[in-house]
Parts: C-alpha cells; structure tokens; sequence
C-alpha cells in the first residue's frame, strides 16, 4: 500500500510538472517579475467541452436484456434519424473547441514570451546598477582630479610666492648692505685720502662683483626651481620643420623696407638706444641684418659683429659696405654655430615674420649660441599699441603675427634668460599728432610705443 502511495505521487508530481512547462504560471521570482494569467481553468474546460463533443451520437449504456437492447436499438435509431439535425452542431462545436486549443496555444506563447521578457528585463537591471556603479567611479575620480589639482594649485603658488619673498629679502638685505657700506666708504674718505681712499674703493668694486655673482646665481637657482614646478621634466625637441623661416615675397623686399622702415640714417640713429647695452661685447650677432645698419653701429664702437640675412640682395649689399654677413637662414646657422660662440645676439625686426610654433626653437638655440652672461636682444612691434594695427603692422604682407612681450618673456624664461627688461620705443604720437588731443593716460595704454625692445640675459 505504501508502495502505490510513491507511485501515484511520483505520478502526480510527474503530470504536475508537464502541465507547468506547458502551462508557465506566475511563479518567477525574478526582480522584475511579470504576473501571468493562470490558463489551467481553461484547460480543464476546454477538456471537459472535448468530452462531451465526443460524446455525441452515442447511446448511453444499459443493463443486459431483451428489453434493455430493445431500448438500445431503438435509441440508435432515433440518433440514425436524427443525425442530418445535428450535424451543423457538432460540427460548430468542435471549431469551437478548435478556436479554444488556438487560443490556449497563443496565450502559453503569451506566457513564455513574458517569462522570457522578465528575464532579459532582470539583465538590463543588472546593466544598468553595474552603469551606475561606473558613473559613480566617474564621478569620484573626476572629483579627486579636481581636488587634486586644485591642491597642486595651492602649493604651486605657495612655492613660486615664497620664492619670491626670499628674492625681495635678498634684494633688501643687498639694498641696505649697499647703503651702509657706501656710508663707511664717505666716511672713510672724508677722514683718510690718499691710498686709503684707492684702496676703499677697490675694496667697493670688489664688494659689488661680488654681490652681482651670488645675484645671478640666486637667480640661476631660482629660474631651475621654477623650471622643475611648472614643467615637471626637460623640453622635448622641436619636430622638424621647413627651413626657410624668412619674409618670402615677390617683390623688392629691400626697396620695400627703404620706403616703409625708413632710409638708411634713420635707422641708424633710432638703433644708437642699444648701444650702451653691447659695449664691452667681443663678438656680437645680428640675426636678421637687412642693410647692415647695427653691425655697423657695432663696427664704428670697436664691437666685433657680423650679420645673417635670408635675402641675397641684402647680403651683397652688406659686403658691399665692408661688413661681414652671410645669407643663412637663422634655425640652420644658430643650430651649427656651436655652444656659447657669442656673447651678444641682435634681432630687430624678425620675430613677427616667423610661424608662431617656431619662435620658442628660435630662443632656444639663441640661449645655446651665447655665453654664459651673453645678452639677447629682441625688437618687434608693440601689440599693445593699437597704431600699429592701422599704419604699420598688415602694411607688410609677410608679417605673421604681432608678439606681446609677456609671451616673449615667458620663452626667454623658459630657455635660461634672467634680468629681462622690455623698452618701448617710437612713441605713435610723433608720427601721428592727432593722438596728442587724448587723455595722457589713455595714450599711454594703448597708443604707446610702435616698437618695443626686450632683453635677457642667459643665466
């Protein structure tokens, strides 16, 4: 007995099973769990109807004997006759059933559809909280760049600020040394003369030699700090470009620069301003010489000078004064002139013409051509001033672009140059007198100089 029982329950739970595969129910548990229609009361009716259509025609059964299949024969008979009556019926009934087993078959592949549904929409969650997650990530970094460099900010201006202060207490110890040994010096001089005097200002020159080394050393010192804040490693060396760099026209360039720059004299005379600057130079170079007027400025104060132009026309004309130049183009020649060969460079003029990608290599190899303590000089029109724009400045069709002197400065900086000072010359109101009718400061602003000069001194 207790056998049968397994049996007829391994039974059950077996015909359970196959009705639940054909027939899905709500049973998931999955996150985004579909509710299912129960389909198994249709089943059952459906059933039910399927036994009773085929049911029909038959004669219900009776007990045995004569007057029992009496009966029968006589049921039989009247289903016979009545057959043609009820043939329309049965056959209704049964497409009826047969639209019933459509209908179930279409609402289990209803069921499975959104099983199936329920599955890929408890994917997408997955997707989507693992989305979420990385958004977060995202987020959380992005706002640890932030601080990150925000902090990196701080100690940055902390340190170029402190810098700063150590170089003004520098300057203001030197300040009050200078002050104070000038006050014994006069007294000294007052009180003793002769030797004492010769020796005490020997001792003075001595004094600020020195005070002018450890100067400039500070400043080396000061200009790698800043290099190793600001960059965090050396400059890479600039991508090969085209060799030519010079003005490129197809026209008299000399005649040009003699109507639009001036003659010959008035150049000369407005470049007497950097004169006291290469006194005492041995070997000076003009990048950019055109008609050689600086190097012969250099020539008449006893200056050893020699120019470099792209132009043939101007060379010849240089050595037709007796000057030494040399048509070269200016990246080829400072990249072969070898280290510290000069120990000042002029370059007046030149910068604008230059692609702007290109003026950082020019300052480097500028710095590599001079000596320690050579001096760089560099003139080119003033952006700051708005004169240029309409008179000077788009009159030369090979200019480039016009060069503020804060990015100049930058470049000097960044190839080793100390000491940088920018002059502004050819004030605009002497060749245009109707700026004179504006407030002084407002012509100051922004119609000062046309040109400007800046110089630097390689550390």
């Amino acid at each position: 007995m207790a056998l049968a029982d397994e049996e007829l329950t391994a039974i059950i739970r077996g015909i359970r099973d196959r009705v639940r595969a054909r027939y899905p129910g709500a049973s998931t548990t999955d996150r985004w769990r579909i509710p299912l229609p129960d389909l198994m009361p249709i089943a059952h009716a459906r059933d039910a109807a399927e036994s009773k259509v085929a049911a029909i025609g038959k004669v219900n059964p009776r007990g045995r004997g004569p007057l029992n299949a009496l009966a029968q024969l006589g049921k039989k008979i009247v289903a016979r006759l009545l057959d043609w009556h009820v043939r329309e019926q049965v056959e209704f009934n049964r497409h009826v059933l047969a639209c019933v087993e459509a209908t179930l078959q279409a609402l289990n592949e209803s069921n499975r559809t959104l099983v199936e549904v329920s599955a890929r929409m408890d994917e997408l969650a997955v997707l989507r909280e693992e989305a979420q997650e990385l958004k977060d990530i995202r987020g959380h970094w992005a706002e640890w760049r932030q601080e990150w460099e925000r902090k990196l900010f701080i100690n940055e201006t902390q340190f170029l600020r402190s810098v700063a202060d150590l170089q003004g207490a520098f300057q203001h110890r030197a300040t009050l040394m200078e002050g104070n040994f000038r006050d014994i010096v006069k007294v000294q001089h007052t009180d003793y003369l002769g030797a004492l005097d010769r020796a005490a200002l020997d001792l003075q020159k001595r004094f600020w030699g020195e005070v002018e080394k450890a100067r400039r050393e500070y400043e080396r010192l000061i200009h790698e700090e800043l290099r190793i804040v600001r960059q965090r490693a050396f400059l890479a060396a600039p991508a090969a470009m085209p060799a030519s760099t010079a003005p490129q026209a197809s026209f008299d360039y000399p005649r040009f620069a003699e109507r639009f720059r001036g003659s010959e004299e008035y150049v000369g005379k407005s470049l007497q301003v950097y004169l006291p600057y290469f006194q005492g130079r041995r070997r000076v170079l003009d990048i950019g010489c055109g008609r050689g007027e600086f190097v012969e400025l250099m020539r008449a104060a006893g200056i050893e000078a020699r120019g470099i132009d792209l132009s043939a026309d101007s060379v010849a004309r240089c050595r037709q004064k007796g000057l030494d130049a040399e048509q070269a183009d200016l990246f080829d020649y400072l990249a072969a002139a070898g280290d510290g060969g000069f120990d000042g460079i002029f370059c007046a003029q030149v910068v604008e013409h230059l692609p702007p990608e290109r003026l950082p290599e020019m300052i480097r190899l500028a710095a590599a051509s001079l000596r320690r303590d050579g001096l760089l000089v560099i003139e080119t029109p003033n952006p700051e001033c708005l004169a240029i724009f309409a008179s000077h400045f788009y009159l030369d069709p090979t200019h480039q672009r016009p060069v503020p002197h804060p990015l100049l400065a930058f470049y000097l900086e960044e190839c080793g140059f100390g000491q940088i000072q920018v002059q502004r010359l050819s004030p605009a109101a002497e060749s245009m007198p109707a700026l004179a009718s504006l407030p002084e400061d407002f012509r100051a602003a922004f119609f000062g100089g046309l040109d400007y000069a800046i110089f630097g001194t390689k550390l």
